[in-house]
């Protein structure tokens, strides 16, 4: 028997964090991308769930990180049905390309670890859990989320993350603010170091780095909002489907912040 369903829309905002109106947008945008047309991989046999409970399915996994053998029979299918809901899904929730803006408009850039069970790719961090780092950029006017990278291993730092996860690439040609982590890229708008003499910085370096703080932070809220994704707190799928899953979730995150 299936518990929760779209056609009752007082479910729809506790499991996805999605008003019903937002959640009926992210509903059209699959159907565009081609969910209404994907069968579960066998020839002739259909979906057991509509598109709208499909794709609640997906959404309510990554808000609630509850396992398949808990999250299929709440929508009435076994938990192998669950699993092939996602894997068909979740690429088709993904962020959308960013599309080219003017070259003033600032991006904010930042990594997270995200603690990942998958070793083929997660490696002991400065937490000492197998973590992956996943670089988020976000607009700084706007808030959303623009570009997100390829997870590495948790134990490369920022500047080397931000080169080879193809974020950097992505962001190419508008200008970019980040952490003092990011040095050994000079493209990278970062806060002013102190010197190595001891002296204290001067007063309009002081100030400039407070405004950057202050601009900056942006990103790590939205690191936070994305989070509330509980999924992002202990990865348990194939760490291959994490891109997919970060990408969907920073698109629910614009969908949510957007209203």
């Amino acid at each position: 028997m299936q518990v929760i369903t779209a056609a009752r829309s007082e479910w729809i905002f506790p499991f996805t964090g999605l008003q019903p109106a937002q959640f009926r947008t992210l509903v059209r945008l699959v159907a565009e991308r081609g969910g209404e047309g994907i069968a579960d991989g066998r020839p002739g046999r259909q979906w057991a769930l509509e598109l709208a409970d499909r794709v609640l399915l997906v959404a309510a996994y990554w808000r609630t990180n509850l396992t398949m053998r808990q999250i299929g029979p709440l929508f009435g299918v076994s938990h192998s049905a669950a699993h092939r809901v996602i894997d068909t899904l979740a690429p088709l929730l993904a962020l959308a390309p960013v599309r080219k803006r003017p070259i003033e408009q600032i991006a904010i850039v930042d990594g997270t670890l995200i603690p990942t069970r998958d070793h083929h790719l997660a490696a002991r961090s400065k937490n000492y859990r197998y973590s992956t780092n996943l670089q988020v950029a976000i607009d700084a006017s706007t808030r959303l989320v623009i570009a997100v990278g390829d997870p590495q291993p948790g134990n490369r730092n920022d500047t080397i993350v931000y080169r080879t996860s193809g974020i950097a690439e992505t962001l190419d040609g508008r200008p970019v603010m980040a952490d003092g982590g990011y040095r050994g890229n000079p493209e990278v708008i970062m806060p002013y170091r102190k010197p190595t003499d001891g002296t204290d910085l001067p007063d309009w370096k002081q100030a400039l780095n407070v405004e950057h703080r202050t601009v900056r932070a942006g990103v790590e809220h939205a690191l936070a909002r994305m989070k509330n994704f509980k999924i992002l707190r202990d990865y348990r799928r194939a760490g291959h489907t994490l891109a997919d899953a970060a990408s969907g979730i920073a698109n629910l995150h614009n969908i949510i912040l957007t209203g």
